[in-house]
């Protein structure tokens, strides 16, 4: 699958458009997909992270609040698919540079979406990710 430009999305993020969309979409996403969309915005409010990719997560942000993307989040299952893959794109691009903190941060708010079964996936997902 071919990547969006989602940078073309920028001007469509908001703190408070992504809350919404989250909380909207958190169970249908799953958690993989709301870990990742926390981490970017966490690390997106870290004095600790360059402006060059600050514009990124928020073009990838912005991405997953657009209601107008390649594939509209009202199509079941597929519909996020696109957004997973950009959300995806731009944790790889950054991943090495997103702090501990943030890293725990998005967990813990996780841990308020979702029960102890889905974190356990994300934290097996994240393991064998990082693994050598």
């Amino acid at each position: 699958m071919e990547l969006p430009d989602f940078m073309s999305y920028s001007d469509k993020f908001s703190a408070k458009g992504f809350v919404e969309k989250i909380s909207r979409i958190a169970k249908r996403a799953g958690s993989k997909l709301v870990y990742y969309a926390f981490v970017l915005y966490y690390t997106l409010q870290s004095k600790d992270v360059s402006i060059k990719d600050k514009a990124i997560i928020v073009g990838a942000l912005g991405y997953l609040i657009s209601p107008l993307d390649a594939l509209p989040d009202a199509f079941p299952i597929v519909g996020l698919t696109d957004d997973m893959a950009v959300l995806a794109y731009v944790i790889n691009k950054i991943w090495v540079d997103v702090p501990v903190e943030v890293r725990q941060k998005a967990m813990d708010k996780l841990s308020e979406w979702f029960d102890e079964d889905e974190l356990q996936e994300v934290e097996e997902f994240l393991d064998s990710t990082t693994e050598d």
